[in-house]
Formats: C-alpha cells, structure tokens, sequence
C-alpha cells in the first residue's frame, strides 16, 4: 500500500487499451439484463430493499451473503418516515449460487448493545487474520450530535459508527462480541457507515467506509487501516476520492474493492484494482427542465453505478473510469443500482448489487463471469 498522506501525487498512469478491457469487463460483469434476483425485498414496493452487503467462499466451497433487509423509510428525517433498516441477514449457498438460504438474522434489538439502534445499513463479512470471520455492520445509534450542532439533528435520527462482531465461521458469529470499530463526532463527517475491507500486501487490513456530513448534504469515501497484528482502526484519510464533477456531485460512495486478475492485457501490469461506488448529483429527487436532455441523475437512495481504478502501490489514488455519466443504471424501475460487490473464485467472478424493480422495491442481483470468459475479456476478446 502508497503513502496514503500523498495520494495526489500517486496517480496511476494511463494506457488507454488497458483501460479498455477494465470497462469491457465492469460492463459485462454488471449487466443489469443478465442479473436475475437471488433476495427479494420485504414488500414488492416502493421503499423497500435488501442489499448492501457481499458475498463471502469458505473452504469447503460454501458461498456466504450478508446484506441487511430496510423497509419504507428515509434516513434523513428519522424514525417518523418509517422503519428503514431492519434487520442485518445472513444466507448460504450450498450449489454454486443457484440458491441462497436464510441462516441468521439480527434486528435492531439484537444490536442494541452499546446503544439503542435505530436502523441498519451496509455489512461486510470476511476471513480474520489468523483464522474466523469478522461481520462489519452500519448501526445508527441513539446518539445526539455534539452540543455545538445539536440544532442540526432531527427528531428520530442519531448517529451513524460501524460495530463489528466475530466468530469461527459465519453461522457461529457471536453478537456477544459486538464492539464499536469506527465513529466520529468531525461535524464534516459525523455519520460513518457503509464498510468495505480487504488485505493490501503488508498484512494491514483497509476498511473503506462512507461519511455524511451532520446536514446529510453529501457523502463520500474515507480510509482507516488496522495494521498487521493490531485490533484497532486508525484512521487515514477522511476523503480518499475526490468529489465527482457531474453525475456524482454529492456523492461518491465505494462499495466494493475487485483485485483484477493478471490475465490477458493485465498480465504485465503492476496490482491493479477496480472500485466500484454508488453516485448521486444530489440528496434530494431532483426536477428536469422538459427541454433539457434527459439524462440519469440520481440522488440519495436511488443512487447510480460507477467504477474507479488504481494500481494498488499508489493506494488511494484513484482514477475515474465514469465522469461524465454512470456506468450502471437499472432499466427498470427508478433506475437505481448501487452497493456493488464481487467475489473472485477459482471458477467464476460473481457480482451482486441492489437494482431498482419495476415494482420501485430494490431486489438484491447477481451476475456470474466463468474465468475463460474474464481473461477473453481482459486479452481483447
């Protein structure tokens, strides 16, 4: 991993054919016609989801997928506008993705053990350093704001942190051992939630995670790092991707790190690593001029799909492969299609992401890439 206090200067250089077949191949793994639903929703209506979470291989081939199940509700005005987040859940397949079934659940009463939890957001399941798993959860808690901002927090809400809880495989995650990882009380990014975590080469493991400000105005991508051997956190950079220019003004969310192969045009390359993240112009539903060219906008919570790159000696320093529009809007529906995650096996790239249903509920969707059809990708093909 780069010095992260230096990322400015860290850009990756370009080659623009390489680059090429990084976006065959995003496009072609986030086909929103291909996907089909794997976990549906609650209620087949507008407001309700399950996403937001990854998908996890143990040794014996078993795929493992957490995600949390949110009802009708918005996070900026509180409790009042609904239940939103429910409950955290966790499935198992057992023959290779064509199925998926429930295993374990926590509602907000489960989690509640540092404070009451209001609502549940983004997860990530992964192998422990040294043997087990580890389960990353967004909590809202019954938290108020600093005193200084106290008139900003709305009836209902508190404030965002990420707990984690641990145990020997997935289906023994203890909520017993449940703590508090990462919170702020920064006024520029007091809510933190959304984690993502992987292994760089030295042994640290990166937890990517998202903040608000306390006006919820915008939102985007912070790093903290646990070095090898330590079980704390530190914090390394509060924005590690800069704010988009267009489509993605207010927000530039990474929901998912893919460590590309070394295959086809990449076989030369230094580590290289695609980031997929979730956009949006603006936090509110945004009005079009009837005149203007149409064009896919999002905001919050229907955001839209987008893709960075970087090799990963110069992390964080990202590129974006999405400027001027997303790369991944649903067809159906709002158009919504975020919290991307993939899962590199030996015999399949898997995808899932949270797509927007004609019906206005968000399903979780998976698409799968056998491996000869990912290095046909990445040589040309």
């Amino acid at each position: 991993m780069g010095p992260l206090n230096r990322a400015s200067r860290n850009r990756p250089p370009r080659n623009e054919e390489r680059l090429h077949a990084v976006r065959a191949l995003v496009s072609e793994l986030i086909d929103q016609r291909s996907a089909r639903v794997i976990v549906r929703p609650n209620r087949a209506a507008d407001g309700y989801w399950f996403g937001g979470g990854n998908l996890l291989e143990d040794a014996a081939g078993t795929l493992w997928l957490v995600g949390r199940f949110r009802d009708a509700g918005d996070s900026r005005t509180g409790l009042g506008a609904g239940e939103r987040g429910l409950a955290c859940a966790l499935f198992a397949s057992a023959d290779g993705a064509a199925s998926f079934e429930p295993v374990r659940s926590w509602s907000k009463a489960d989690l509640s053990a540092h404070g009451t939890v209001l609502s549940i957001e983004g997860t990530d399941l992964r192998r422990r350093p040294g043997g087990g798993v580890e389960l990353f959860v967004s909590l809202e808690k019954d938290v108020p704001y600093p005193e200084a901002y106290a008139a900003y927090q709305k009836p209902g809400t508190g404030v965002w942190s990420i707990d984690r809880m641990t145990g020997a495989t997935p289906a023994d995650l203890d909520v017993t051992t449940q703590e508090t990882v990462l919170r702020s009380r920064r006024p520029a990014s007091l809510h933190v939630k959304d984690p993502v975590t992987f292994e760089v080469a030295d042994g640290a493991t990166v937890l990517l995670f998202c903040s608000h400000p306390l006006s919820w105005a915008s939102s985007n991508t912070g790093v903290a790092v646990r070095a090898p051997g330590a079980t704390t956190f530190e914090l390394a950079v509060w924005e590690a991707v800069a704010r988009g220019a267009i489509w993605d003004v207010a927000v530039t969310r990474v929901t998912d790190r893919l460590a590309l192969p070394p295959l086809g045009q990449l076989r030369d390359e230094p580590p290289t690593s695609v980031y997929f993240y979730d956009g949006a112009e603006c936090m509110r539903p945004l009005e079009e001029n009837p005149r203007a060219a149409k064009r896919p906008r999002g905001y919050s919570c229907e955001e839209l799909g987008g893709a960075l790159w970087g090799h990963d000696a110069a992390f964080p320093a990202m590129e974006r492969l999405s400027t001027v529009e997303p790369l991944f809007v649903s067809p159906t529906g709002t158009g919504s299609s975020r919290y991307v995650s993939t899962l590199l096996t030996e015999e399949f790239l898997y995808a899932t992401w949270q797509q927007s249903q004609a019906d206005g509920s968000q399903a979780l969707v998976m698409n799968a890439l056998p491996m000869e059809r990912v290095e046909a990708i990445l040589s040309g093909a």
